[in-house]
């Protein structure tokens, strides 16, 4: 909202009136292209695969798991119409009854990272954390992918200068 609206709202006996104006960290966190020193190092959207199986809260799981068993997939992202990841259906979620909802067997609010988290020091926290893909959104939570440990490490060592890879 404008300065001018937040100020009227204060004025009208609004005592919690915050006033949000998009700035560059914003602009970061949604993928948008950088420029400067930070620009040419990897980051998570630069190896994140955009094409991940999406499905709602009221489908039922074995159509779900049908689709993604078709598309190669062992996960699953709940979203909104909007593509806001609302959960995550992982492999012990299909040893459900067919028919239920997703959302009864959902992870509910799955930890997400943005477009711009720099990809060396998040590949070390999926590594140190036994993790194999972490969820990137921007930072409206609207799915952009997954960003899976092993395409980030490849894309490091691509980086990694020639005498870097002897060691």
């Amino acid at each position: 909202m404008s300065s001018r609206a937040a100020w009227r709202l204060e004025s009208l006996g609004f005592s919690q009136v915050y006033r949000y104006a998009v700035g560059k960290l914003d602009w970061f966190a949604f993928g948008l292209p950088m420029a400067g020193e930070f620009a040419t190092i990897p980051k998570a959207g630069d190896v994140v695969r955009r094409e991940v199986p999406t499905r709602h809260l009221g489908d039922k799981l074995g159509e779900v798991h049908e689709h993604c068993q078709a598309v190669g997939w062992k996960v699953c992202l709940v979203v909104t119409k909007s593509n806001v990841v609302l959960g995550r259906l992982r492999r012990e979620a299909w040893e459900a009854e067919p028919d239920t909802p997703v959302e009864n067997v959902m992870e509910n609010g799955p930890t997400t990272f943005r477009p711009d988290n720099f990809l060396k020091p998040l590949i070390k926290r999926m590594h140190d954390k036994k993790v194999g893909s972490v969820i990137i959104t921007n930072s409206d939570g609207m799915l952009i992918g997954l960003l899976f440990r092993k395409d980030g490490q490849e894309r490091l060592r691509q980086d990694q200068p020639a005498d870097e890879h002897a060691s």
